[in-house]
């Protein structure tokens, strides 16, 4: 955290407030670059009050951020709260929203483990019960799997060389935004930490794996990521997942695909084109974290043959496409199943339990 003595520019945010973002989502004004670092600035170092905090943050949320506030905001985490860890390996990052799932089984950690057997290797990144949903994410289903979790950034660089799967914990990484918990808990609406905590980077990846809920946000993340001085993604994979996560949906999933100097590329992915009869039902689960740990460890020793298991390989597929190791989801099926099938993807997965 920034210490309570930092000196800052002319824009404390009740300024902000009063002259720019406060006057409603029809006639506030964005921020410039400089006024939204400073902002967030002052925010990490605990500066603004708690009602002025509030009044802030939901301002943001009536106007709409527009990507050189995102990126603003972005790089001011990375300098001042983010701590990086680098592997050796040049893993896709895996930026899964952090306030996790509450209706269908997660399957990135699954779909980690197939990538990672496959040689793409995978990071991951979450906290714990972050609002304003706080439901299960990474971190539940990997303690339920008995992998350890709460790793300091160095550790899961060397995670992520060892096992070809890397589990990076906010608390530790990011520690200024975890220090945000509490507040943003107390604001029952999502904010803009909510967008840029999933783009944090720890590992310093070279590809990004992300979701959306809409192309016009997708390309809103795109243009965040081009306009960071900080991030370094220069590919970008975003797609309309389930419940808001980095799972691709059964039936129609939208999917948008961004590399450095090109415009934004949208697509889309009909599972049942790959021979998947399945609906957004058929991955209800009744306990999010401790079910997706029992599939997960089934898909991965070969023990189902279902739903769960196509869609654990699908997803395995759009990680290893991502980082361009295969040219086609079709390919990335293929090498999915043989790595379940020969044993090697139930192998990453003990190799993660002995770390």
């Amino acid at each position: 955290m920034a210490q309570a003595t930092q000196e800052f520019g002319e824009w404390p945010l009740k300024r902000l407030m009063t002259e720019v973002v406060g006057s409603g989502h029809k006639s506030a004004d964005d921020m410039t670059r400089e006024q939204a670092r400073e902002a967030f600035q002052r925010i990490l170092a605990g500066e603004p009050d708690e009602t002025t905090l509030g009044a802030f943050w939901l301002a943001n949320r009536w106007k709409r951020n527009n990507p050189e506030e995102l990126a603003a905001y972005t790089d001011v985490m990375r300098e001042q709260s983010v701590v990086t860890a680098e592997p050796d390996a040049d893993p896709v990052d895996c930026g899964a929203n952090y306030d996790g799932k509450h209706t269908s089984a997660i399957l990135g950690v699954g779909a980690g483990a197939v990538a990672a057997a496959a040689g793409t290797p995978v990071v991951v990144h979450s906290g714990d019960r972050v609002p304003t949903q706080k439901e299960p994410a990474y971190k539940h289903v990997l303690d339920e799997l008995g992998v350890r979790t709460e790793l300091v950034p160095d550790e899961s660089a060397d995670m992520v060389d060892e096992t070809g799967f890397g589990f990076y914990y906010q608390p530790e990484f990011n520690p200024g935004i975890h220090d945000l918990h509490g507040r943003r808990d107390q604001m029952g609406v999502r904010t803009f930490v909510n967008t840029i905590e999933t783009v944090a980077n720890p590992s310093n990846a070279d590809v990004h794996l992300g979701s959306f809920y809409h192309l016009a946000f997708a390309k809103k993340m795109s243009d965040l990521i081009a306009e960071s001085a900080e991030l370094g993604y220069s590919r970008a994979i975003f797609f309309q997942g389930m419940e808001g996560y980095d799972d691709i949906r059964p039936g129609y999933t939208k999917v948008a695909e961004w590399d450095e100097g090109e415009e934004l590329a949208d697509d889309e992915i009909e599972t049942a084109e790959y021979g998947m009869a399945m609906e957004a039902d058929d991955l209800a689960v009744d306990d999010v974290a401790g079910d997706s740990a029992a599939i997960t460890e089934a898909v991965l020793a070969g023990d189902r043959n279902d739903e769960f298991a196509d869609a654990i390989a699908l997803n395995g597929a759009v990680r290893m496409y991502a980082r361009r190791d295969v040219d086609s989801l079709d390919a990335g099926l293929d090498r999915a199943r043989e790595v379940i099938d020969d044993g090697s993807a139930e192998a990453v997965l003990e190799e993660l339990r002995a770390f």
